[in-house]
């Protein structure tokens, strides 16, 4: 899998670099000119808010707060890193979050907890992407090949989706480690008793909680909703106005083509290309919608570099025991 993902990020660096030829590189220096010192300000903001949405949205998948909110903010911050600086499917971060949260929170509930926030973040994901679809059939043909790709997403969303929640209620994990023991690995026998814990939390979670769950759920969709903010501002400060509207379906659009493309690092190249499309289709300009996506690229790294050092800080305050 690490193999194939690094094969995959090599395609789409490979890809993204056709892109911005085919743009042209002179154009693409313009829109981040014409941000110009602005370009600071759409590092913090409004991501920063993001951030506190989606930390808000993980705290709400504990069975109680186990751990204060600062904590939770860096742990978040250096998994995230680690998802998207690993070839890990961004998922090889969301053990590290629990095992940051160490000693305060244990590690069978900080488990449990990264895997409904998972969860929890990737239905509102779907929620907001519904929301986008609705709000573009006022602008666009329903047969529009747009609509009809982002609809038949959703779908697959759906199903796959459900299919997770579903597993996580009857006991996902412990029917895998049955499926390694008759392969044979008999190593699996000793995470038994944990696996079982595990089951048993999330089991729990969903059918004693559902006041946390919701609201898990819509911290994290106000998240994304958030996030179509910041499309709006960095298109603003391009010189190129829309409306509220269009740039949260850009966002929804976004995020549903990232989800898709969870095995390339970053979404890199995919997430260019898919912009591109969203923006013609709007009558946008595939160049701006590049551009767009390049100066998110930007804020990303910025954030990537926070993590990474909020990430390195408290290997060191965890001593011996750090990851």
């Amino acid at each position: 899998m690490s193999l194939l993902r690094l094969i995959l990020l090599a395609v789409g660096v490979a890809f993204l670099g056709y892109l911005v030829l085919h743009v042209g590189p002179e154009i693409l220096l313009a829109s981040f000119q014409a941000i110009s010192w602005r370009l600071l300000l759409i590092v913090w903001f409004p991501f920063a808010l993001i951030a506190v949405l989606d930390t808000l949205g993980w705290r709400y998948a504990f069975r109680q707060d186990l751990a204060p909110f600062p904590t939770l903010l860096a742990a978040r911050l250096a998994g995230e890193a680690f998802n998207v600086t690993t070839p890990t499917a961004s998922v090889g971060g969301e053990p590290v979050k629990a095992y940051l949260l160490r000693p305060r929170v244990p590690l069978g509930d900080g488990l449990a907890s990264v895997i409904i926030a998972k969860t929890t973040i990737t239905l509102a994901q779907g929620a907001f992407l519904l929301v986008g679809i609705a709000v573009a059939l006022a602008v666009l043909p329903p047969a529009a090949p747009l609509l009809k790709g982002m609809t038949g997403l959703a779908a697959v969303e759906a199903l796959a989706l459900g299919g997770f929640v579903l597993a996580q209620q009857k006991g996902l994990f412990g029917g895998g480690l049955r499926l390694l023991r008759a392969l044979g690995l008999s190593w699996t026998e000793q995470g038994h008793e944990g696996v079982r814990r595990l089951d048993s939390a999330l089991s729990a979670f969903y059918r004693e909680h559902r006041g946390r769950l919701t609201l898990s759920l819509l911290f994290h969709f106000g998240g994304w909703v958030v996030g179509s903010l910041e499309v709006y501002l960095i298109l603003h400060f391009m010189g190129i106005p829309v409306s509220l509207a269009t740039a949260l379906v850009i966002e929804a659009f976004a995020a549903a083509i990232k989800s898709a493309a969870f095995l390339i690092p970053g979404g890199l190249g995919a997430l260019e290309g898919g912009n591109m499309a969203v923006f013609a289709a709007f009558g946008l300009g595939a160049g701006v919608g590049l551009s767009m996506t390049l100066v998110r690229r930007f804020r990303e790294l910025a954030w990537v570099a926070a993590g990474l050092v909020t990430l390195s800080l408290l290997r060191t305050a965890a001593g011996p025991e750090g990851i």
